[in-house]
């Protein structure tokens, strides 16, 4: 199963991570970039007075591969 992370810099430069429950397995690179312009534009996350999600930095697919053992 691949999951999303879209990782954003926040006002001071640190890397916050997002990892949406649900996302299509083929977005393309123009989709993820332009929905990271929005959520950065909503203005919204914010920890600490801090707000976390202010420039798009990386966008990835992980997948992970479980094995049953028993």
């Amino acid at each position: 199963m691949k999951k999303l992370h879209l990782t954003f810099l926040n006002e001071t430069g640190k890397k916050h991570t997002l990892r949406p429950a649900l996302a299509s397995e083929s977005l393309t690179e123009e989709a993820v970039r332009q929905a990271m312009s929005s959520i950065c534009e909503l203005g919204i996350f914010e920890k600490n007075r801090e707000q976390l999600f202010v420039e798009p930095d990386s966008a990835k697919y992980v997948e992970t591969i479980e094995t049953v053992i028993f």
